[in-house]
């Protein structure tokens, strides 16, 4: 049986569209909220139908000498054509952080399973 991080898949979100790709800026100052958006598909879109869909999106920090990461936010998908209703893969939310790090999102398709992306952050 493989570990749980040998499931993850990745790539180059311009060329694959299961990766999440983080949006948000690659310094920010020491406890001042700065905003973070994840997204599906931004150059190839992800189907987003009841047979093909993202479920969830859940973003991660990773502080400089920490030993875990702390999750910052999740995102559910729940409605996929349903009564011709459909969500599309994204989320924002805001953060403050006192340290540098990175910050990881993790996402998961019905078909396709877990997707990873990660971004560093400095903190001034």
């Amino acid at each position: 049986m493989a570990n749980f991080g040998d499931l993850f898949q990745t790539g180059d979100w311009k060329g694959e569209k299961h990766v999440p790709v983080i949006h948000c800026p690659e310094k920010v100052k020491a406890g001042e909220a700065f905003e973070i958006k994840v997204s599906i598909g931004d150059a190839i879109p992800h189907p987003n139908t009841q047979e093909h869909h993202i479920v969830w999106i859940k973003l991660y920090f990773f502080g400089e000498g920490s030993k875990f990461p702390v999750e910052l936010a999740r995102f559910n998908f729940s409605v996929h054509g349903e009564d011709g209703a459909f969500t599309e893969p994204a989320g924002l939310t805001k953060a403050k952080l006192s340290k540098s790090g990175k910050i990881y999102a993790v996402s998961y398709c019905n078909i396709h399973g877990l997707w990873q992306n990660n971004v560093d952050i400095t903190v001034e």
